[in-house]
């Protein structure tokens, strides 16, 4: 999310939480859940598309009334542990939170940008502050209909109208298509081959929106963005890593953007080798973005304590350098914004508690310059792999260029680590 969004989130949603750190894990160990009784829940309180007919198998859940985004899902459907995170407090209470609904999810559509002369977020005129933000009905409230479906797929459509704060107003259909992938199309995609011991759920969401109004869409008045936003399920060692392309900042830019909730300290992010290295705890509250001077198509995290190793794969348009800019601000540059970013929820101060915690991948598309009829689509793919370490480092270097024993070192992380800070 940018900037301060999820300081409203915090002071809106009431959640039982502690600030001693230690408390807050043993909280989020307790509260952990199977996938099964994930499904049971979110059952009970929405309609939902399960994905996969394999019982002991991959499976994915998706909610229609929810923007059609991906709750869970899970490598094995019988015994297995569910990756995304749920918003159970807020789900069960059945009620509409002001300025957002953060039901979770580990794949959500939204649109950007959220802060700036173009924002949507904002109404025209007024100031980029807490009490005047708030999120559009059709990427917060707003239900998707569903076009098709089968055991494999589940397409959604949707239109609506947004302005921005400039006052310009986008008219637009929004398709959105979820896809189980298996593992001709995982070769195909990240070019690796499962070990013997590794299980696996991968999915895409491809992404569309398209200009049903009479008038183009320009630079000058305001573009819109397809934003993907993934919550998944935390653990004290949890580490977010982050290919980036190598060069010098005279070409490139800076390495990375961190300045979302003020700079993350050193013991939270490294550099190495080409690589980003960021805590995704669930216990400091802190983001950082990449430009796509600087980003490849791959974001990935991986959790030893649960052997799982989690990759995001998108699209990433060669050449293509203008993204919008979300900052709550007056903006400079409206279209210097970053095209993948990492979230670690955490407590915003002392006294309030987290919203999770939890810790996100987001990705998004450039920003959609289109003519009546025009469409851009945007495809965010997500891979969840289990098995042994072994195997699981054969995926690792090959997607993220880094091996998992470094990738533990980093942070001085181990399957049993229980840090402090």
């Amino acid at each position: 999310m940018k900037q301060v969004s999820w300081i409203i989130v915090a002071s809106l949603v009431s959640i039982t939480g502690c600030s001693e750190m230690t408390t807050r894990q043993e909280q989020a160990a307790s509260t952990a859940s199977t996938f099964l009784e994930d499904r049971a829940f979110l059952e009970e309180h929405t309609d939902v598309v399960v994905l996969g007919n394999d019982p002991d198998g991959p499976q994915v859940i998706v909610a229609p009334a929810w923007q059609g985004r991906v709750m869970t899902s899970t490598a094995d459907a019988a015994t297995g542990m569910g990756y995304g995170w749920i918003n159970k407090s807020l789900i069960a209470s059945g009620e509409h939170q002001p300025h957002i609904n953060a039901l979770g999810g580990e794949d959500r559509f939204w649109l950007g940008p959220e802060g700036g002369q173009f924002s949507i977020f904002f109404a025209p005129g007024d100031p980029f502050d807490l009490d005047y933000w708030q999120t559009p009905p059709l990427i917060d409230t707003d239900a998707y209909a569903i076009l098709s479906r089968d055991a494999q797929h589940v397409t959604f459509r949707h239109d609506s109208q947004v302005t921005n704060y400039t006052g310009t107003v986008f008219d637009l259909r929004i398709d959105r298509v979820i896809r189980l992938l298996d593992q001709a199309q995982l070769q195909q995609t990240l070019g690796v081959e499962l070990g013997s011991s590794v299980q696996m759920v991968a999915y895409k969401s491809d992404n569309t929106i398209t200009n049903t109004g009479t008038t183009a869409w320009n630079k000058d008045t305001g573009l819109l963005s397809i934003w993907i936003l993934g919550m998944f399920q935390h653990s004290p060692v949890t580490t977010v890593v982050i290919p980036y392309r190598d060069g010098s900042v005279e070409d490139l830019g800076p390495i990375v953007n961190d300045a979302y909730f003020g700079a993350v300290p050193d013991d939270r992010l490294l550099t190495q080798d080409n690589t980003l290295f960021f805590k995704g705890d669930g216990q400091y509250r802190s983001k950082i973005g990449l430009t796509p001077k600087r980003a490849t198509p791959v974001i990935g995290s991986y959790d030893p304590s649960r052997n799982l190793l989690t990759v995001v794969h998108y699209t990433l348009p060669d050449g293509i350098t203008d993204y919008v800019n979300s900052m709550w601000e007056l903006q400079d540059a409206p279209y210097a914004g970053d095209v993948l970013n990492s979230y670690n929820d955490g407590p915003p101060d002392a006294t309030t508690p987290p919203l999770g915690p939890f810790y996100e991948l987001e990705t998004s598309s450039p920003a959609a310059a289109l003519s009546p009829n025009a469409s851009i689509t945007h495809v965010h793919r997500t891979f969840h792999f289990e098995g042994s370490s072994n195997d699981l480092n054969a995926i690792a270097q090959t997607v993220l260029g880094v091996d998992l024993p470094t990738i533990q070192s980093v942070f001085n992380t181990s399957a049993l680590g229980s840090e402090s800070e």
